[in-house]
């Protein structure tokens, strides 16, 4: 007879992607507000509900650990599925900032949180890493969500709760370690196998480091125009016009949640070009900021339709033999 745990599907960790988009797109909404004539109502629902899901996935996770801990262990320790853990701590971090403008206290209590869980699973799988064994095919832009995602959210969150020089020493931590990881990344994209159909939409991901830099260092640097920011717009729009292009390889794999990889990025990228047309930026980002920004509400509303499909066919959640819906061959 099969126990209970065995055949009960587990929520994979990858799902904190689903919040993790809502809640970028709630602050492009915010920064938006602050200067077009847009309802404030609109971010603040986003953040509110992205919150309140990443809290709900983050009980379930836990009690996975508690309840399914074979499930949670296989999870832990596949090459791919890993790295999401990671995303439990960047979607706290990206709550409170979201949130600090409603409430302070739990704003602070989410980037306390955010934070710790942020450092010590990043120099937990870094460190793994280091210990090299690692087959190529199995390194996807997951890669970046522990160190560099982690860190550009950390350094906005830190700043949002008044230390931007924390912010600036944690922004030095997602940059050099996004540079480190883009050269292994690329070189497998390059000389290994392609990717199967169920890891390419995990490609969405690597739209998102350059953008939500840009967030980061407009935010722990005062946010005035420069060189540097308009360099890391430059080169997120370049990585957003190679996904257009490899769009037919792309959907390959149809409909799964494993698209919401493309959220993140997708919300980031407006909500730079938003931040440099507050501080009087009237050059060209002013001038692409709001097809940005429609574009970002454009791609996330798509995926969170499909989502929903997907939830009331039952088809939401991997089966029960599967840790995660992301499977490398």
């Amino acid at each position: 007879m099969t126990s209970t745990n065995s055949t009960r599907r587990a929520v994979p960790a990858s799902f904190f992607g689903i919040p993790l988009g809502l809640l970028a797109l709630g602050i492009a909404w915010q920064a938006a507000a602050s200067i077009w004539p847009l309802p404030e109502q609109i971010g603040a629902a986003l953040v509110w509900v992205g919150s309140a899901l990443w809290a709900y996935l983050f009980i379930l996770y836990i009690a996975k650990w508690i309840q399914q801990r074979a499930a949670a262990e296989a999870e832990f320790e596949h090459p791919v599925q890993c790295c999401f853990v990671g995303l439990a701590g960047v979607v706290g971090s990206l709550a409170s900032i979201g949130l600090a403008p409603y409430s302070p206290v739990i704003s602070f209590s989410l980037f306390v949180l955010g934070a710790a869980w942020t450092l010590v699973f990043a120099a937990y799988r870094t460190g793994r890493l280091w210990m090299g064994g690692r087959k190529a095919e199995t390194n996807t832009p997951v890669l970046y969500l522990p160190t560099v995602a982690g860190s550009f959210v950390s350094a906005s969150a830190a700043t949002a709760q008044g230390y931007p020089d924390w912010g600036q020493l944690m922004f030095g931590a997602g940059l050099f370690g996004w540079l480190a990881v883009e050269s292994v990344l690329l070189h497998r994209l390059y000389t290994a196998e392609p990717m199967p159909p169920p890891l390419r939409p995990t490609l969405g991901i690597q739209f998102a480091p350059p953008a939500v830099a840009a967030v980061a260092y407009l935010n722990v640097g005062g946010g005035h125009p420069d060189l540097f920011v308009h360099a890391l717009i430059g080169y997120a729009l370049l990585q957003g016009l190679v996904l257009l292009r490899l769009w037919p390889w792309l959907r390959a794999v149809g409909p799964t949640p494993a698209w919401w990889g493309f959220s993140f990025g997708a919300a980031a990228l407006p909500t730079a070009a938003i931040k440099l047309v507050a501080h009087g930026d009237g050059g060209a980002v002013s001038l692409m900021a709001p097809t940005l920004f429609v574009a970002a509400n454009v791609v996330i509303v798509i995926i969170g339709i499909m989502t929903i499909r997907l939830l009331v066919r039952g088809q939401l959640l991997p089966p029960a033999a599967a840790p995660a819906p992301l499977v490398p061959t």
